[in-house]
């Protein structure tokens, strides 16, 4: 399986584990042999992070760097069970998509019926193209209301590659990831992967989530980012 794209990565825009600059992030990717990279800063509840005039502002940054496409997108943070985010509607339609995930230091974790309350409303947003790192042991969930509204909302779900790494900063319910996936496999639910990396170092680092996916026997065609026009046509059928 092919990836050719990174759907989660962060700049110093972020505002914190990295001073690397979209330019570092693009030379990352390529030395990767990706076509393609996202950028997904935070977006500004989150402590230190972009701004909403950044994310304005998106819309005129080049689409092609070195030689690589690049989408500008950002990493929403949910923050109530009525799945509300921290850009608006108006800010959301000229990025190339987003993210949606649930922090600790904006959403307190709860009872899985309201963790997954919150995500569920999240993916009615037509803007929220992705749920990013749903195997966040800190937010139990109900894995099967996640993968029935993912799939009706046409919602892509994220392997993120923290959650499968031996040394990942952010401690994966991995029992439950696998028990989503198995889920997306039988729903025909799409998942995307991303790096979710701080800085350069481990853009296009899929290697733990791709053995996952085999072990799995996962099919391809509902790998949302083995082809870019895939990914879009994806994202752009729920705009």
């Amino acid at each position: 399986m092919n990836i050719v794209m990174d759907t989660h990565v962060h700049t110093i825009a972020s505002g914190h584990h990295t001073t690397d600059t979209l330019r570092d992030i693009v030379f990352a990717a390529k030395n990767k042999g990706l076509i393609c990279t996202a950028v997904t800063d935070h977006a500004p509840k989150m402590l230190g992070a972009a701004s909403e005039s950044y994310f304005m502002n998106l819309k005129f940054c080049d689409k092609i760097k070195y030689g690589i496409r690049v989408l500008y997108g950002a990493e929403l943070n949910v923050f109530n069970t009525a799945g509300e985010v921290d850009l608006s509607f108006e800010i959301l339609k000229t990025l190339d998509f987003a993210i949606a995930s649930l922090h600790k230091d904006i959403f307190r974790p709860q009872s899985a019926e309201n963790n997954t309350q919150a995500l569920m409303n999240a993916m009615k947003n037509p803007y929220v193209s992705i749920i990013g790192h749903p195997a966040d042991s800190a937010f139990p969930l109900d894995y099967n209301l996640l993968t029935d509204k993912a799939k009706e909302t046409g919602t892509v779900l994220e392997l993120n590659s923290v959650d499968v790494s031996p040394c990942g900063y952010r401690e994966s319910d991995k029992t439950g990831l696998k028990f989503m996936l198995e889920l997306c496999k039988k729903k025909g639910v799409y998942v995307s992967l991303g790096s979710d990396s701080h800085g350069r170092e481990h853009v296009g680092d899929f290697d733990e989530s791709l053995k996952l996916l085999e072990s799995l026997n996962f099919p391809e065609e509902l790998v949302a980012n083995t082809d870019v026009n895939k990914f879009m046509k994806i994202i752009n059928a729920k705009r």
